[in-house]
């Protein structure tokens, strides 16, 4: 352990968060762990203020000096203009990994999947998160998927890593790249990659509908899962649900500069003030950051006190159970309980051995610029109860030497071939290409598109057509 405290920010959060928060530290220190604490204020007294994200600046500065956030729940107001602390933080400093460990405690904590362990390492700033979201027309909106190469390299990475770190044997990615092509697409290509980098570690590609279905069933056929945002997001909670309990799940959030440690439940505030809460979950996330300090024997210490306490059945109220718990309790004893145990080890359950060096720094490799050329244009148009053959033969007389190709409606083609049974909006996609085969220029683009407005058209938006190294870099319609 080192010598000096470790400085670490530290913020009590809202409803349930002081409560298990305190327990937490109580825990720790009792533990040995050597910290320099410096407290911030986040959440509901932050957003009273007028900061919109519930955070003020101090606290950033207080993070950027300590480079380690150990965080209790919010409570986010509802409303516009208001944004959620756990995506303005992860974005601010680049958290690109969450690591959300989800473990079975059988027979002290009911589970379906005795045995059941399987850490989910989500991508945390991609994909649909990042916010992009725009109405178009009076009936369609849209929310821009983005999905880079660096970005799936260095969670693909960072899970090959964690796995090696941790004496993981399989990493498995899930993703929908039979529908996304492209995104999803690249996410797999990607994690293909890098997964052959890493000959002593075994890797699978499941499509995320099936895979999902299979994690609720059969988890034991898991170890760690690597996922996009959205799927992470949605899968870290179910995985931990039917482990045990969404209150027994702790969360790392990892970046190159800083790194924030939390429960993955909310801030309960029907349960605030009652020393009710299970405060295991926020514990979990401090064992988690434990390690990443380097403070891996008192993670250790704590962790198995934690583990004694939960096998001699010394439960908080949410997994409380007749005829398998020993005694109710509530957040303050609980704390006491473990800190009771400490330098114990667990008989049944199997006891934590965590490692010092156990931190992981991940790289990206540069992206070799590719000869890209312009060979088309999407027009997307709104027009409001359009006849398809009209539209068309409205478009074709505008083209110019452009050449149309097909119209679809919320991607389904609808021109030169479609089907009278789809739903049409007002929201209409006109694809172009250079009537002579040639490489289209962003100028005639813009012209095109004054030709459309002049003759009545209503552009929303285009999006580019263009080839990398010769392959398209669009999905294909029909005769393309």
């Amino acid at each position: 352990m080192s010598q000096s405290p470790v400085p670490i920010t530290v913020a009590r959060g809202d409803g349930i968060g002081p409560e298990i928060m305190q327990a937490t530290l109580d825990i720790l220190e009792a533990g040995g762990a050597n910290l320099d604490i410096e407290e911030v204020v986040i959440g509901e007294a932050m957003y009273e203020q007028g900061h919109s994200a519930g955070i003020a600046p101090e606290a950033f500065e207080s993070m950027r000096r300590t480079k380690v956030f150990l965080k209790a729940p919010i409570t986010t107001p509802q409303g516009g203009g208001i944004k959620s602390l756990n995506v303005t933080v992860r974005k601010t400093f680049g958290l690109y990994a969450n690591v959300r460990p989800c473990i079975a405690y059988a027979p002290f904590v009911d589970t379906k999947h005795p045995g059941m362990d399987v850490v989910i390492i989500r991508e945390n700033e991609e994909d649909l998160y990042a916010g992009i979201e725009h109405q178009q027309t009076d009936e369609v909106v849209q929310c821009l998927k983005l999905i880079s190469r660096p970005g799936c390299e260095r969670i693909a990475r960072y899970a090959f890593e964690y796995a090696r770190v941790h004496g993981r044997k399989k990493v498995t990615a899930f993703s929908k790249d039979n529908i996304m092509k492209m995104t999803d697409g690249l996410f797999h290509k990607i994690f293909d990659e890098v997964a052959a980098e890493y000959p002593d570690i075994e890797n699978e590609h499941w499509i995320v509908d099936i895979g999902a279905a299979k994690l609720a069933d059969t988890p034991g056929v898991f170890d760690v899962i690597v996922l996009q945002n959205l799927y992470g997001d949605i899968l870290s909670d179910v995985a931990a649900q039917i482990a045990g309990s969404v209150g027994l799940a702790g969360s790392a959030n990892i970046g190159n500069e800083l790194s924030m440690f939390e429960a993955i439940h909310g801030s309960a505030p029907r349960r605030a003030g009652q020393d009710l809460a299970n405060p295991s979950g926020l514990f979990l996330g401090a064992v988690q950051m434990l390690v990443h300090i380097g403070q891996a024997d008192v993670a250790t210490k704590v962790h198995n006190a934690w583990l004694k306490t939960l096998e001699d059945g010394i439960h908080t109220y949410d997994i409380f159970e007749e005829g398998i718990s020993k005694q109710k309790v509530g957040t303050s004893d609980f704390a006491k309980a473990v800190i009771e145990r400490m330098g114990q080890e667990p008989a049944t359950l199997p006891a934590v051995s965590y490692q010092a060096g156990e931190t992981i720094n991940v790289k990206v490799s540069e992206t070799p610029v590719a000869v890209k050329e312009q060979v088309g244009v999407d027009i997307f148009l709104h027009a409001r109860d359009a006849v398809i053959d009209d539209l068309a033969s409205q478009l074709a007389q505008v083209a110019g030497d452009m050449k149309l190709n097909m119209i679809s409606n919320r991607g389904q083609m609808v021109w030169p071939v479609g089907a009278a049974e789809t739903l049409c909006t007002d929201h209409w996609r006109c694809r172009f290409f250079a009537a002579d085969g040639q490489p289209v220029t962003a100028k005639a683009v813009v012209q095109l598109q004054d030709r459309m407005v002049d003759a009545g058209l209503n552009p929303i938006k285009t999006e580019g057509l263009f080839t990398f190294d010769g392959e398209a870099g669009y999905t294909k319609g029909q005769g393309q």
